[in-house]
């Protein structure tokens, strides 16, 4: 069983950066993708970025991309950190981050390809 808990939420003003920390552990996490989802009021679950499990492949969702970093410490297969750097933040960012872990393709972005998930963190981005 894979346990996920994730750090570093809070609330920024627009144009802020913000560094979201997930601490993986429990089992051997070779092969398991670690990644990001999130949540804002009203809406489903959307995928964020995810990291593959080894040679350091990224997926991230359009929204996304060019403003926030996905990296990964795998040094130990038991414990791996995932971090999600967050630059030039929108209001609309606004949401419940969760971490996810699943024995998937780092190019998966639906919610039922990651089977563990952690408990998410808030952050919010004022105008």
């Amino acid at each position: 069983q894979v346990q996920l808990v994730e750090s570093g939420g809070g609330l920024v003003q627009a144009g802020s950066s913000l560094t979201l920390s997930c601490a993986a552990s429990g089992a051997s996490l070779n092969r398991y993708a670690l990644g990001w989802f999130r949540q804002a009021p009203g809406r489903e679950r959307e995928f964020v970025a995810a990291h593959s499990w080894s040679g350091g492949g990224t997926n991230y969702a359009d929204s996304v991309k060019g403003r926030f970093t996905i990296s990964r410490d795998n040094r130990d297969n038991t414990r791996n950190t995932v971090t999600l750097q967050m630059a030039s933040l929108k209001p609309e960012d606004t949401a419940v981050y969760y971490c996810v872990a699943g024995m998937t393709s780092v190019s998966t972005r639906s919610r039922f390809g990651y089977d563990h998930w952690g408990q998410g963190t808030q952050v919010t981005v004022s105008s």
